[in-house]
């Protein structure tokens, strides 16, 4: 008497994972990500020092520049006894999540990963590596349109009848916050690319979609700017929109090449 043989695993079978796999999955790469960020927050607290100079930089520049409502010694001051070490905590938090980008931009490459076709997991060191550099990109030059941004910011508040003193906690804030926003910003073509990879969008729907999506790129960025100044919206617009037309030829190079790779034999 024959017996049939056991039919194996669906997950197993064909590769796709439950539902309960999938949160596991996630827990794990959560976990790491909280881990090189904590790692990345004790060196930021480290060299505290360092990056507090740099994050003042614009500040200084300001200042050094002559604007006459800044404090001439480019101070900024304190108005609360635990502000100082509040301060220090955030610094090196933020510090700790630019340190560990690198990291939780493989975390979420390897989350996704496991729902691409062979092919296509092969872009995972250029897609980290794309985002991250992406990502310094867009900080570098939210950090360099930040003195034109509160020189803006200083300058519509009336200088005549107004004395300038940022708190630490404020400015840094608003530092972190533009330099986050462009970082994210500057992710835009990794996403673009990303969706036309898996066939999600085509690089004809995109073009076709142009002119729409400059304006929804114009109103992104006016809400995702914290200073809300013209220059940084405009540092910020501009590269978007070229990292749009970018994609789309990306897209197309994509497609071409999977089109050849399916009429071979």
């Amino acid at each position: 008497m024959s017996t049939a043989a056991p039919v194996p695993p669906t997950d197993d079978h064909d590769g796709r994972m439950s539902l309960m796999e999938h949160l596991t999955e996630l827990r794990d790469r959560l976990v790491k990500a909280i881990i090189a960020v904590t790692v990345g927050a004790v060196v930021g607290f480290l060299l505290y020092q360092q990056v507090f100079d740099a994050l003042i930089g614009p500040y200084r520049e300001l200042c050094d520049g002559g604007v006459d409502t800044l404090d001439e010694n480019c101070r900024l001051l304190l108005t609360d006894p635990l502000e100082g070490f509040a301060v220090r905590m955030k610094v090196s938090i933020y510090g700790g999540i630019a340190l560990a980008m690198p990291v939780l931009l493989w975390q979420l490459w390897r989350f996704i990963s496991p729902g691409l076709y062979p092919r296509e997991k092969r872009y995972a060191l250029p897609f980290v590596a794309s985002a991250f550099a992406l990502f310094v990109l867009g900080a570098w030059i939210a950090y360099w349109t930040m003195p034109r941004a509160i020189e803006f910011l200083v300058t519509i508040a009336g200088e005549e009848n107004v004395v300038v003193a940022y708190s630490p906690a404020k400015y840094f804030q608003l530092v972190v916050y533009m330099m986050l926003a462009f970082g994210i910003g500057f992710q835009f073509p990794i996403v673009l690319v990303f969706l036309q990879l898996i066939g999600l969008v085509e690089p004809a729907t995109l073009a076709g979609v142009r002119r729409y999506a400059i304006v929804g790129i114009a109103v992104l960025v006016a809400v995702i700017t914290p200073s809300g100044d013209p220059i940084s919206m405009l540092a910020l617009t501009l590269p978007m929109v070229v990292f749009y037309e970018a994609a789309i030829v990306v897209g197309r190079i994509i497609l071409r090449r999977r089109e050849r790779a399916e009429a071979l034999p």
